[in-house]
């Protein structure tokens, strides 16, 4: 968990650093094109929109799931840009990490005056 710990680390990083640079107020897709360019400028192998099978009943469903962000393919980044965050939002993230694997994933909503008071860790248990 350490090394997923160091990477959230990294990205809580590059997100203060976006909002710095943007303010709150735009679109999600804004914010999450500039988080991924920072972390790629750091050197971390990050994909972006990454797809994310179902499997039910051992088939493989392709049921358009996307992950926003996705750092050496152990921490899951859920971009946001809303009036605040809520229970829906915790629970597609704990899902994306059951789905996923992962155990890490960051909720990052941009609409905020601080980010740092729009950034929850969410840890698959």
């Amino acid at each position: 968990m350490q090394i997923e710990n160091d990477l959230a680390t990294e990205v809580i990083g590059a997100s203060i650093n976006v909002h710095k640079t943007l303010g709150p107020g735009l679109l999600e897709s804004a914010y999450k094109e500039c988080l991924f360019y920072e972390l790629v400028k750091k050197g971390l192998y990050v994909e972006k929109e990454k797809p994310l099978p179902l499997i039910y009943e051992e088939i493989k469903m392709d049921c358009g799931y996307r992950l926003d962000i996705v750092v050496e393919n152990k921490l899951i980044i859920e971009v946001k840009a809303v009036d605040s965050l809520n229970d829906i939002h915790l629970a597609q993230v704990l899902t994306y990490l059951k789905v996923s694997g992962c155990k890490l994933g960051l909720l990052i909503n941009f609409n905020v005056l601080m980010v740092k008071d729009g950034i929850r860790r969410i840890i698959k248990t």
